[in-house]
């Protein structure tokens, strides 16, 4: 079930009113049925497979807390991640790793025989494995306590608004909440729907504008240069975050309405001033899940600097890999571990220069410096993300800037172009300039602060313009989310 479908209109408003109804102790087991009714909306049988998760780290996470079977407690948790991970594998990096194999075999004159192999990915797979996957290891630390109530347990790696593109909770937040006993809180609700607005006007109104231009270009890259290609990734640049921002905000939305606080997943990252900034704001749960289980395990900065440097790059390869059995998701994060790994040699020389030329001295004037230049290395990045494959992303790059002249005509009709129509640049840009202005304010002074502190009256009318304004700018032809291949 889709956060921007008809089906959801109608689902969410009658999940939240049984919610209320409902006497506390029964709540989670409606939250349970609701969040499979949801994730079954895509396919019934795949819910089986987030069953499986379930049952497997429930079990290990019980038998792992057990005091007779402590001396097989790492036996119980390296059987969890087995299986998880097995599960992952199957459905969504067999075909990369065999193809891989096959490319070594012929380059060797070895002889084999394909494996003919096709399963579609199920949704939101490695989200709600990682989730179940840092519960079992927060147990085999003695992080959290172990979840003995099964229901509430599945409710957890379950639970619908962020079930399938996140954010990625933890155990030691979301679990609790479970027990807690939320009453029907107008200031929850007031706040939970500003949420879903801002969510849906960055999905609806401007994820879905700019992707028709993004696929143009991109699904046919060598029928474009220049100009258009530099728009094509600037926009992508755009859609990938208010796409992604876009489903977490209506998330933390669908949850705050029924009381429930979800960790925040975007921080304003396109204002960062690093790499390393931007990773503190970008998808937060995702990167502070790899920095505790993956980073930090494999020694952190705690042994000395190559080694540092060696385990940042490995964290990101990893992500990289996470997001997509493609070698382009790979290249996507060992490019950003290595501006990492750059950032960190270079910090010290870097300084040095910014005081040489009084920098220093102008501390905005250098942060803006700062955002420009990590948003260029950012949005260089998103051309491996958003390519169809290798040979794309190395077209794109090697005649991104072919550019024989520059104007405003030249510009919209490379738009016009990339959009199809005149009517679609017209609503880019009746729709752009209102989410820059409004991101913005919103890093500075906070949109929801300034909306909040309005008279009432002058709220609603807001409230009303906001709604007509999305009603008369939105596309009608819906773009699934682009994280749910994740």
């Amino acid at each position: 079930m889709l956060f921007n479908s008809l089906q959801f209109v109608l689902f969410f408003p009658i999940v939240v009113i049984l919610y209320f109804l409902v006497p506390h102790k029964y709540r989670w087991a409606l939250l349970l049925v609701a969040s499979y009714v949801f994730y079954m909306g895509w396919n019934a049988a795949y819910a089986l497979l987030l069953l499986t998760s379930t049952v497997v780290t429930y079990g290990a996470s019980l038998l792992m807390a057990a005091p007779k079977l402590q001396r097989y407690k790492k036996l119980f948790l390296v059987l969890s991640i087995v299986i998880n991970l097995g599960i992952l594998f199957t459905f969504k990096y067999f075909n990369f790793f065999f193809s891989g194999l096959y490319a070594v075999l012929d380059a060797l004159h070895i002889a084999y025989t394909e494996i003919p192999y096709s399963l579609v990915l199920p949704v939101g797979i490695s989200f709600y494995t990682f989730q179940a996957l840092g519960y079992s290891i927060d147990v085999y630390r003695g992080d959290v306590p172990v979840q003995k109530h099964f229901g509430k347990y599945a409710l957890f790696v379950s639970f619908f608004p962020q079930l399938v593109a996140g954010p990625i909770e933890r155990s030691k937040n979301l679990l609790p909440q479970f027990d807690e006993v939320h009453r029907f809180n107008y200031e929850n609700a007031a706040a939970g729907l500003r949420l879903m607005a801002w969510g849906y006007f960055k999905k609806i109104v401007i994820a879905d504008t700019v992707c028709v231009a993004v696929n143009t270009v991109y699904n046919h890259v060598e029928a474009y240069d220049g100009v258009a290609l530099i728009a094509a990734t600037l926009l992508f640049t755009i859609q990938i975050f208010c796409d992604f921002s876009g489903y977490s905000d209506i998330a933390r939305g669908c949850a705050r309405i029924m009381g429930f606080r979800l960790m925040k997943n975007f921080d304003h990252p396109y204002f960062a001033t690093s790499i390393k900034d931007f990773w503190r704001r970008w998808h937060i749960s995702l990167s502070t899940w790899f920095k505790d289980y993956v980073y930090i395990p494999l020694g952190g900065n705690r042994k000395g600097e190559a080694r540092t440097c060696l385990n940042l790059m490995i964290t990101f390869l990893v992500s990289g890999l996470w997001h997509g059995a493609n070698w382009t998701f790979v290249i996507w994060g060992g490019l950003h571990g290595l501006l990492q790994v750059i950032g960190r040699i270079t910090k010290r020389p870097r300084e040095a220069c910014c005081r040489a030329v009084r920098l220093d001295k102008v501390p905005r004037v250098h942060g803006v410096i700062q955002m420009l230049i990590t948003f260029c290395f950012v949005a260089f990045g998103w051309i491996f993300f958003r390519a169809n494959s290798l040979h794309d992303a190395g077209y794109v790059i090697t005649h991104l800037f072919a550019v024989d002249s520059l104007s405003f005509s030249s510009v919209f009709s490379v738009l016009k172009m990339m959009f199809g129509t005149r009517a679609e640049v017209y609503r880019l840009l009746l729709t752009l300039p209102v989410f820059v202005i409004a991101s913005v304010l919103d890093y500075k002074v906070s949109l929801s602060r300034l909306i909040t502190r309005r008279p009432a009256a002058v709220r609603y009318i807001l409230y009303l313009l906001i709604i007509l304004y999305m009603a008369l700018m939105a596309r009608s032809d819906m773009q699934d989310f682009i994280y749910f291949q994740f």
